[in-house]
């Protein structure tokens, strides 16, 4: 099989994607608010707080647009960041609230956070305004408030900083590794490689241990708490039993993180037991065999039981995302010919199903007919896992996509 991925008709429907994706998303970003929560065809929801995580993953998107020359980027991206110095941002205690309504039950949480790490990077690596200070702030409140002494990830506190609550999240901690790894390039601190490396190693050991389906519930103790939620099984974000997009996600950053490493010379970090590709390649057969077509229909799954059985069959656009991204990662670094394969497919499950030729962007839900659905995410919120996808083919694994764009590291 040639290399499809790397054929010039494929790069340029690539970033065919890429433009129709940013260009979706430019209405976004409200002065002082943050970005808006997107409907289906790319307008902001009226009445809808705007959300930290959201704020930051569009940021992140017009950064990248930014670096990639598009025209316009920048302003969404600036725009989008005076929410983080306006509604979002706590004066009062610090870091950030989860949304500009500024609920207490929501509290101060680990996974927004990341997101200003990330969102942070990618602004330095685009050379935007208040970048450098923002990263620097986000940091210090990540280190401080989110990494506990064994380097472990705090979920969530009250919103004044005075009691971590009780709950763990696998979820939280991937996005912190994520975050880390662009603060390493963003920095060219290698404390936050370490960190990241930390944090890898422990999901993948959790992994290994539950048959190469990611636990996703932890107490505070780290204790697996397999029946979390088991009455909400369509949670947007902590959904009972395994996620299946999560260990396609997780299976690409081990990757980024063994290729970090490699590039840093970092020799002393502790690895998985089988190492960080053998990892990466475990848990995406598991999630693949566990996830794609089980209704005799194409497309991945958003959950499965602990013995590998469907529980929510409808299907999230960012699952098939994080496989595209995953299978050519893992191309990348093998070179064996089933990712390729794969990549393909999971390409035409998404060309054919997922991108929304007449409103634009991708649908964000389709039902287990593969109809458009939105039980789970109504509208389209945001460009971050689509957009991705467009890019990671493109890229290699080290940088972060952020620096690789700025330094020219890829023919786009």
């Amino acid at each position: 099989m040639s290399n499809w991925l790397s054929s010039p008709d494929h790069l340029l429907w690539l970033r065919t994607r890429t433009r129709q994706l940013l260009d979706f998303g430019r209405r976004c970003p409200i002065p002082g608010e943050g970005a808006a929560w997107l409907d289906a065809a790319g307008a902001p929801e009226p009445g809808r707080p705007t959300a930290t995580w959201i704020t930051c993953r569009m940021i992140h998107c017009y950064a990248l647009g930014h670096l990639l020359g598009i025209p316009g980027s920048r302003p969404v991206a600036e725009t989008a960041m005076t929410g983080l110095s306006g509604a979002l941002r706590d004066d009062e205690h610090g870091g950030w609230f989860n949304d500009s309504s500024a609920d207490p039950e929501a509290g101060k949480q680990a996974y927004a956070h990341a997101f200003v790490v990330l969102a942070a990077s990618s602004a330095v690596a685009a050379g935007l305004d208040g970048a450098t200070e923002l990263l620097e702030e986000a940091l210090t409140v990540f280190e401080s408030r989110f990494l506990d002494d064994h380097g472990l990830v705090i979920d969530s506190w009250d919103l004044a900083f005075t009691e971590p609550r009780d709950y763990r999240g696998i979820n939280s901690t991937m996005h912190s590794v994520e975050a880390l790894l662009a603060a390493a390039d963003a920095t060219g601190d290698p404390h936050w490689l370490r960190r990241a490396a930390r944090l890898a190693a422990f999901a993948a050991h959790q992994a290994a241990g539950n048959g190469w389906r990611m636990p996703e519930h932890f107490s505070s103790a780290w204790e697996f708490l397999p029946d979390y939620n088991e009455d909400r099984k369509d949670d947007q974000f902590r959904p009972y039993g395994a996620t299946v997009g999560h260990g396609l996600e997780w299976a690409r950053l081990l990757l980024h993180v063994e290729a970090a490493l490699d590039a840093a010379g970092l020799t002393d970090v502790p690895a998985p037991a089988k190492g960080w590709a053998k990892a990466a390649r475990r848990l995406y057969k598991r999630a693949v065999a566990d996830g794609w077509a089980r209704n005799g229909r194409p497309g991945f799954l958003y959950t499965t039981d602990w013995d590998g059985s469907p529980v929510t069959e409808d299907r999230l656009h960012w699952v098939t995302a994080e496989a595209i991204g995953a299978a050519a990662a893992l191309w990348q670094r093998t070179g064996k010919q089933r990712y390729l394969r794969d990549c393909t497919l999971w390409w035409d499950f998404a060309a054919t199903h997922l991108i929304d030729a007449e409103d634009g962007s991708w649908r964000h839900e389709l039902d287990p007919d593969n109809q458009p659905g939105g039980k789970v995410w109504p509208g389209k919120p945001d460009l971050y896992h689509a957009l991705q996808a467009t890019l990671i083919p493109r890229l290699p694994l080290t940088p972060v996509m952020a620096f690789a764009l700025r330094d020219n590291e890829a023919a786009l």
